[in-house]
């Protein structure tokens, strides 16, 4: 795995071991990036199910401001931190070893720009947590959120955040959802 554009293009990342995490390809996340363009820059981002921290640590390559990163496994935090402090990004991140489902309801001060989610596959836990993100509007206004599920897998939008865009890549499926009300912005 590596970073693919930006200030630190080209340099690897490690991965963590077993199989627990599944980690965004590299042409997943180079669409990914793609559709975000300029939506990326200086943005404060949220990576929820972090794995490695491929799609924060990707972000702030390529000019993001600040990211926090969730995680629930332990193994998988030391990694992401390490990750970070390889790149030079330890003040740029903010690592929290906690449950998606505990922390959400504990961030109604902050607002995120950009929103990773890349839950385990088939558990549904996509869908619920766009809903907890629509309830508790941690997502600025103009912001986007870029969920990762299994290709035949479901999301549910809220009444509040609109699917906008979708994008399929073998297994995996790209969802890109943005406030109702907001003009859309994605191509």
């Amino acid at each position: 795995m590596r970073i693919i554009a930006g200030e630190l293009r080209g340099r690897r990342i490690q991965s963590v071991q077993g199989w627990k995490t599944r980690p965004t390809s590299d042409k997943v996340k180079g669409a990914i990036f793609n559709v975000l363009r300029d939506k990326v820059r200086a943005a404060r981002v949220l990576d929820l199910f972090a794995g490695t921290g491929n799609l924060a640590l990707e972000a702030l390559s390529r000019g993001a401001r600040h990211a926090v990163l969730l995680e629930d496994d332990r193994a998988a935090c030391r990694v992401i931190r390490e990750n970070a402090r390889s790149l030079g990004l330890e003040r740029q991140t903010e690592v929290i070893p906690l449950s998606v489902f505990v922390f959400l309801p504990r961030c109604r001060a902050q607002a995120f720009d950009l929103i990773f989610l890349d839950p385990p596959y088939r558990q549904g836990w996509a869908s619920q947590a766009v809903a907890q993100i629509a309830q508790l509007q941690i997502l600025t206004r103009r912001g986007v959120i870029v969920a990762e599920t299994a290709r035949d897998e479901l999301l549910e939008p809220t009444e509040q955040l609109q699917i906008r865009q979708r994008g399929s890549y073998g297994d995996t499926q790209i969802w890109y959802l943005q406030w109702q009300d907001e003009k859309q912005d994605l191509s």
